[in-house]
Order: C-alpha cells, then structure tokens, then sequence
C-alpha cells in the first residue's frame, strides 16, 4: 500500500519531464532561424547602461521615465550570464519562453483536466507568431516576464474562486504577482479591479483581502511617484498615455486585437508582419476554417451552460473572470499610439486558456447526467471530440503561424537586426579580439547608424567592455582613405540582404596590388613589381627599412610607370622617399636592390628578401 503513492508520483515525474522536453524541443525547432549576434536599439542602450552603471543605478533608474525595478534586476542577471557571449541570449530566450509554456500547459491541463488539450495549448504558445520579439530582442525578457506574471495572477485568482475552502493564500499570491508584475511593466496595473470582481464572486467578507489589492497598488503607485514623479504610464516610443491618448484610435486598436485573437493579422504591415488583406488566400482559407473550430467550441459551451442548472453561475463566474483578464489585456494595449504584436500575446495566451476551460465545461457531466448515470467522470465521448477538434484545430493554425512567420521580415526591427548580426559576422566573428584597435571604414552610411552604435557596438565583445582603439569610420568612398595597413577593415553595404560585407582584401589588392616579390606584411624581394593607387594629392610615400647591418653599397633602383623615377642609396635602416604621381591614378612601380638581408630566416619565392617597404598615400 506504501508503496502505490510513490511509485505514482514517480510516474508523473517522468511524465512531466517528458513534456517539458517536448516543449523545449519544439522551442528551439521553431525558433531556429533566429539569432542574436549583435546588438542595437533598446538592447544596446540596456547593455550601455549595464556596463556603466552601478547596480543600484541600473535597477533602481530614480528620475527615468520607467521606473521597472524587477525587470532590470533580472535583465541585470542575464547579462551578467551571457557576458560578451551575444549569441547565447536567443538560447535563453528560448528556454525561458518555455517555461511559460510549460505553465501554459499546466495551466490548461488543470481547465480542461485532458492532457493533451494542455500539450497542445502549450504547442500553440510556442508555434505563435507573436514570440517574435520575445526570442529576437534581449528586451523580449521583459514582454516574457510580464506574461508569465500576469498568467500567474490568473491562475492564482481561478483556484481561489473553484478551489475548496477559502484558499487565501492563492488570493495573496495574486496580489504579490500583481505587486511584481506592475514593476515589470507598469502597463498590467489595468488588472487591478480583476481582484475585486473575484472578490464579489466569492461573497469575501474579509477587510484584509478587500484592502490588499488596493494597498498593493497604492505602494506601487507611492514609489513610482517617489523615484520617476509621476503615476502616468509611459508610452511607447517615448510619449506619455496622458498625452497620446485618443478614444477612436483606442476603440480600433481593441477590434484589431480581438480579430488577431481569431488568426486575423491587422494594422500596419511593419508591425504584423503581413496585413489579413495581404495575406495568401489558402492561409485565409485556414484561419477560417480554425475560426469555425472556435465558433463549435463556444456554441457547444453555450449549450452546456443553458443544461447546466447548479453549475451555471459557477461557470458564468469562471467565463467572466477570463473575459475581464483578456479585455483589460486588450485595453491596456490599446491606448498608446501603436499597436504592435508582441503586446497581443498575452490576450492570445489567456484566450487559448478560456478554450481549455471550455473543454473542460463541455466534457463534464451535468447535474441531471449524474444522477442519470450515477457517474462524475468526464464524458469520454465528448472527450474525445473535443481533443480531435483541438487537434485539427492545431494542425490547421500550424501551416497558417508558420507562414506568418516567414514574414517576420517586415517587422521593423527585424531587417535591423539581421544588419547588426551581419556587422557581428563580419567583424568579430571573424577576427576575434584582433578587431579591438582596429579602424574600420565602412562604406555609405544607409542603415544610419548612430554616433551612440558605432561607439558602443563593439564594447558588446570585449571582456573588459572597452574595445580600446576601435573607431568606426563611415566614407562616401575608398578614396578617402589611403593604404589599407593591418589596423584597419573595410566593410560595404548590402541592403538587398540586410548584411555588410568585408572587402578589406579587395580594396587592398585595389590600393596596393602586388604583381611580384612584394608580400603585404611589407616585405620585398630584390626584384619586386607592384601597383599603388594614389590619394588625393598623388603622392605616394615610401617608407623603406633595412634589418639589418649595411656593407655601403645598398641601392634602389625605382621605375614608375617604365620610368626610371628614383636611384635610392640605402645609407640608413630607414629611408623615406616620396613619388609623385597624378590624384587618384595606379601607378607601377618596379623595384630592382642590389642587395639582400643576410640573416633572413626565411625566403618565400625564388629571390631573397631584401627588406621591408611600408607604402601609404593620403
């Protein structure tokens, strides 16, 4: 008999384990296409702010315009992980939106009591399109833990309305979760008469669980006033909802987000990725065929209410209390002066949630079936339509999510993003730490990147977050600049794929092409041929040293162009020389020495090193 209990647990152990893996899997499958090699924006300005800010300034930002103490904590810790390892945040990401959907899951498992219903509402938060910034921005962690919250506090408030007895502390941690969640993102304080409305459903008699919430809020609305001067949510963009707020935009922006709920993209292409009246038809016809899912599932529980006579209010309570969740989500979305999709998650979230509740409304027996029957157990055949449906459900959204992903592109940050991962490839990707100390020109300035980027960029890769030496240069052309020497890397745009790319090795062949006996680490045989471009003034300097002990007789003997332009004593270990030539034009010039290093330790062609010749033109 003891034995029964333990073995059970084990069994769910494995299981749960199990079903976390398949969702951490399935995390990193669908997110695959998605990287994070450098940073810019908002996550750059949060790692600037990392880097030279203590910690209590950075957390506890007292005279910003948010005030997100438990978001910059975390973020504070993340960074402190990750370090100069750019490419790990994805996988962080990641793992972190799969835990929510891990609690989706077990959330949705606990609605519907079906197991497969909750696997597949959590498949569904994977498999969403709206994940987008949650994975490819650093600053996704913010929008991930503030959903998390918020789902918390739902979950917390439907078990202390169904739970048995009072459960107060499921009510305390709602408030402790909403307490969180407002420091997260000030935008979820809108939950605040949610507790209130659960209140008046338990019939609460209590002074103490009626003053919580509001004793919550008013000590988060206390110290918002006391760090940042003001209790007014900020807007997006730098604006303020007081100033911003406008009714109609408002009442559009809550319809646009009640049809994304039903698969219907709305608003501007640059922040749905593709508008419903762009979309391809056959993904029409799927959405509407998933909508008629939908439209089944709430006329089957509309009938289950009508025949559930004792259980009826209880379910009307449990409907309104999902209702009252997703509109304020909705609503609180809706007053600033965008809408983007990212922000319609956790409406999306807590609707795939009320489904699961539906489910589970629908395949319990009612009163008069129990008595009729004499069982309490769900339906099985009713069971069994509803996970089919759910499953249909699924593989009819999965074609239609994967194709809006793929137009993730449209999304205004992401062809932002894949430039700076380009620049991340491109740079220290492929050099290392050798890129620290380097000038890097960079053709045209189109992707307009700011003073604060090029300054920071790449303080992002260097342990000691200084990148010494490193100055980004931008040019209208390779003539302004001389020679290329080892310090520097040319790098050019290429919008058509969003990316750079590095034509140091071009442009140096251009300045500076050896045809023989001329290496580009500067050393030269006793017969050397090569081609030099001249800078603006046509000169071309000659920087030539001698390793080594001279005998007397050392000569140079240079022709430009065929010409005999120069006969050089070598007198000293190094000699400057300057030849002239015309602005911009390659001139060929030819080298014949009479001499060569002795103690060279090495020859790589057929004639000997004579010594090292370091040529710029300006």
């Amino acid at each position: 008999m003891d034995k029964k209990p333990t073995a059970f647990w084990q069994y769910r152990w494995k299981d749960e384990v199990i079903t976390a893996g398949l969702l951490l899997a399935f995390g990193f499958v669908i997110n695959a296409g998605i990287q994070i090699r450098g940073l810019f924006m908002d996550d750059l300005y949060l790692w600037s702010c990392y880097g030279e800010q203590t910690f209590g300034e950075f957390v506890f930002p007292v005279g910003s315009t948010r005030f997100r103490p438990l978001f910059y904590l975390i973020s504070y810790l993340e960074l402190g992980l990750v370090g100069n390892h750019v490419t790990w945040f994805v996988p962080v990401n990641i793992i972190l939106n799969t835990m929510v959907a891990y609690t989706v899951c077990r959330f949705s498992r606990r609605l519907s009591g079906n197991n497969l219903i909750g696997f597949m509402c959590g498949f569904l938060y994977l498999l969403s399109r709206m994940s987008c910034y949650q994975i490819a921005q650093v600053y996704g962690l913010m929008e991930t833990l503030a959903l998390w919250a918020a789902i918390g506090i739902l979950w917390c408030l439907f078990e202390y309305v169904n739970g048995q007895g009072e459960k107060p502390a499921c009510f305390g941690a709602a408030c402790g979760l909403y307490f969180a969640v407002c420091f997260i993102h000030e935008r979820y304080m809108v939950l605040l008469p949610l507790f209130y409305v659960v209140l008046v459903m338990k019939k609460s008699r209590k002074p103490r669980e009626w003053l919580l919430p509001a004793a919550a809020f008013a000590l988060m609305q206390l110290i918002r006033l006391v760090t940042i001067g003001t209790i007014s949510p900020a807007g997006t963009g730098g604006t303020d909802v007081a100033d911003t707020f406008n009714l109609w935009q408002a009442l559009r922006f809550a319809i646009h987000q009640v049809l994304y709920l039903f698969g219907i993209n709305m608003g501007e292409e640059h922040l749905c990725g593709q508008n419903w009246h762009e979309t391809a038809r056959w993904v029409k016809v799927l959405v509407a065929g998933a909508d008629m899912i939908l439209l089944a599932f709430m006329a089957a529980f509309a009938v289950k209410i009508i025949k559930s006579r004792w259980s009826r209010v209880r379910i009307l309570e449990n409907s309104l209390l999902f209702f009252l969740f997703i509109g304020a989500c909705i609503a609180c979305s809706s007053v600033t002066i965008r809408l983007e999709l990212r922000w319609v998650y956790v409406s999306m979230t807590a609707a795939w949630l009320w489904l699961s509740y539906m489910c589970g409304v629908i395949v319990r027996p009612s009163a008069r079936e129990q008595e009729a029957s004499g069982r309490r157990l769900p339906d099985y055949k009713r069971s069994l339509a509803c996970t089919g449906l759910m499953l249909v459900y699924v593989l009819l959204m999965f074609p239609a999510e994967i194709y809006y992903r793929g137009k993730n592109s449209n999304l205004y940050f992401w062809n932002s993003q894949q430039q700076y991962n380009s620049l991340a490839e491109e740079t220290y990707e492929k050099y290392g730490e050798d890129i620290f100390g380097k000038k890097i020109y960079i053709l045209r300035n189109d992707y307009q990147v700011t003073d604060f980027y090029a300054d920071t960029f790449f303080k992002v890769f260097d342990k000691e977050r200084k990148a010494e030496g490193t100055e980004v240069i931008f040019v209208d052309s390779i003539r302004d600049f001389g020679q290329v020497t080892n310090n520097m890397l040319i790098l050019r745009e290429e919008p058509e794929f969003h990316a750079y790319q590095d034509i140091t090795e071009a442009v140096r062949v251009l300045k500076c092409e050896a045809v023989t006996g001329y290496y580009k680490d500067g050393w030269m045989e006793e017969s050397a041929k090569l081609r030099v471009m001249a800078g603006k003034t046509g000169v071309i300097h000659l920087r030539m040293m001698y390793p080594g002990v001279m005998e007397g007789h050392e000569q140079s003997d240079i022709y430009m162009d065929g010409q005999l332009a120069a006969e050089v004593d070598i007198v000293d270990n190094i000699t400057y020389l300057d030849l002239q030539t015309k602005p911009y034009d390659t001139a060929e010039l030819e080298f014949e020495n009479n001499f060569y290093l002795k103690d060279a330790q090495e020859q790589r062609g057929e004639k000997r090193f004579s010594m090292i010749v370091e040529i710029t033109a300006d």
